[in-house]
């Protein structure tokens, strides 16, 4: 380590672990817990708005959501959580995490509600509103990936940093199943206080007026976990990295790490001022393609390969359920209570696969380290997206064992890629650049997840004309979606080998500013040295 370190940044690196420590992992883990309930909340509905705005009584099958306006409810809020990831990256980067750290959440609370309350006097009108309102939310959550890594990685020790980062992340887990039991209380409810026939028996009567609340209040119920932290959020300090090497502010860096870890930390004002300019070199420069150039490409190209795989799982597994019955037939079922089926049937992916494969990262991720899960993740998703396809139609007639390998495609996705291409990109990069190239890590992921999340909506159409959802031209069938995702997870492997190992080194250490540092020192010495005549 260098000599020129402040010891402030080797107070952090070296703090036990602590109450703040897991004060930081609830405030910011409550926001991507609020994300995950958001964004994957929407699939839990895709189903009611179908058949409360586009049922046509005389059609054998209920309504489905047309295909443009399908990718539309599911697309706009993958296209605003992309543009918040960039912006609210560059944002936290040049005024601060703290400064715009509660801005995102308060956009997620005010959007949430606003969601729920979409109006219209048509269908349309109805389906735009929800869009317009579902790209403001995205816009939000897009801002808390960058800002939540950043400030957990900068206040975390290089022990368990990893494990730090990996526990905000988990939370989306939590986010995920909460979705769906907020579903299932909701759909239950008002399934039982509004009984309503299938819709085999009668197609007007099958969808209840009142369930155009159903959707409503489980999109509106985001804005709860989100609103209980943002006091909390607003009380955390701005971290002492950021403070110190980018702000160039030693004394409030030491002032403010001085409260947070009970202990008296010196200023060393004087170190600040001798170390090298922040700004030695920026993101399009030769000597950050030099440096970080291969990292950057790695991390972004890993996170835009793993949410096409995994964004395109969680959208299209209700279709999934309904191939190998665990969803009967959508005429056989009143609206509301398809509802209770699909968030039922969620739920239990998220309890057995999901959530498990998120903790099993947290406990392990600083033993066996952050490049070693990450190629184990993607080398058993592949072979057990590839194991789920080449036996399909096995795989029809066994429902248990289908559930057993569709629930590890998702464990290792979560205890592999999912977790470790968040951590990486906010160890790996300067505390000038981090949140930038955080947020350039995480767009890439969402561009991955607006292809996995609307061009599967069509690829996984039966290649059957007849048994395609309304609307809809045929796609390639689920078998060959799931080859196609199995291949694409392999290639996940190779861009894996661009990633170096963080497990255990200081963010100066990954960064090499402890390097600028030392130069600096080197250059200084050398020009006051006296040379011999």
């Amino acid at each position: 380590m260098a000599n020129n370190q402040l010891g402030v940044l080797n107070a952090l690196d070296a703090a036990k672990t602590q109450w703040y420590h897991f004060t930081a992992i609830v405030i910011a883990g409550m926001g991507f817990f609020t994300d995950a309930y958001d964004l994957f909340g929407i699939s839990l509905i895709t189903k009611l708005l179908g058949r409360i705005y586009y049922t046509n009584e005389n059609h054998p099958k209920p309504g489905t959501l047309p295909p443009n306006v399908a990718a539309a409810v599911n697309g706009t809020a993958f296209v605003g959580t992309l543009a918040g990831q960039l912006f609210f990256g560059w944002l936290g980067d040049k005024l601060g995490r703290k400064r715009v750290y509660g801005l995102t959440l308060m956009l997620m609370v005010v959007c949430s509600i606003a969601s729920g309350l979409s109006f219209g006097k048509s269908p349309a009108g109805v389906m735009t509103t929800l869009c317009f309102f579902r790209f403001w939310l995205g816009f939000g959550i897009g801002g808390d990936y960058p800002l939540s890594a950043t400030i957990m990685s900068e206040y975390a020790n290089k022990k368990t940093r990893g494990a730090f980062i990996a526990a905000v992340f988990a939370m989306q887990g939590f986010g995920i199943l909460t979705g769906g039991i907020v579903a299932l209380i909701v759909s239950a409810s008002f399934d039982h206080a509004y009984k309503a026939p299938p819709y085999s028996v009668n197609p007007k009567d099958s969808t209840a007026p009142e369930a155009d609340y159903i959707w409503r209040i489980i999109l509106m119920f985001g804005a709860v976990p989100a609103l209980l932290t943002y006091y909390w959020r607003m009380k955390m300090p701005e971290t002492a990295r950021y403070t110190a090497l980018v702000a160039r502010n030693a004394k409030q860096a030491a002032a403010d790490m001085s409260k947070v870890l009970q202990v008296e930390l010196e200023a060393e004002e004087e170190k600040v001022e001798t170390a090298p300019s922040s700004n030695s070199f920026g993101l399009f420069t030769k000597e950050f393609a030099r440096r970080h150039g291969l990292h950057l490409l790695g991390t972004s190209v890993c996170w835009f390969l793993l949410d096409i795989a995994y964004y395109s799982n969680n959208l299209f597994q209700k279709d999934i359920f309904s191939a190998i019955g665990w969803l009967p037939k959508a005429e056989t079922m009143n609206a509301i209570h398809e509802v209770y089926r699909v968030a039922a049937s969620q739920s239990l992916i998220a309890l057995c696969g999901t959530i498990p494969g998120y903790w099993f990262t947290v406990a392990l991720i600083d033993y066996i380290g952050r490049f070693t899960i990450q190629l184990m993740g993607f080398f058993f998703m592949t072979v057990f997206m590839f194991a789920l396809a080449i036996p399909y139609h096995h795989w029809r007639s066994n429902n248990a064992g289908f559930l057993i390998m569709y629930s590890l495609t998702f464990f290792f996705a979560n205890f592999g890629p999912n977790a470790t291409t968040f951590v990486v990109p906010a160890e790996i990069f300067p505390a000038r650049l981090r949140s930038t190239c955080h947020g350039i890590s995480a767009a890439a992921g969402k561009l991955g997840a607006i292809v996995g999340a609307l061009g599967f909506l069509y690829a996984a159409q039966s290649t059957n004309p007849a048994e395609t959802d309304q609307g809809y031209p045929p796609g390639i069938g689920v078998k060959n979606t799931l080859l196609v995702l199995g291949s694409i997870n392999c290639l996940g492997i190779f861009f894996t080998l661009l990633v170096p190992e963080s497990k255990g080194k200081s963010l100066e250490e990954l960064t090499g500013e402890n390097e600028e540092a030392d130069g600096n020192d080197k250059q200084q010495a050398s020009s006051t040295q006296t040379l011999p005549v």
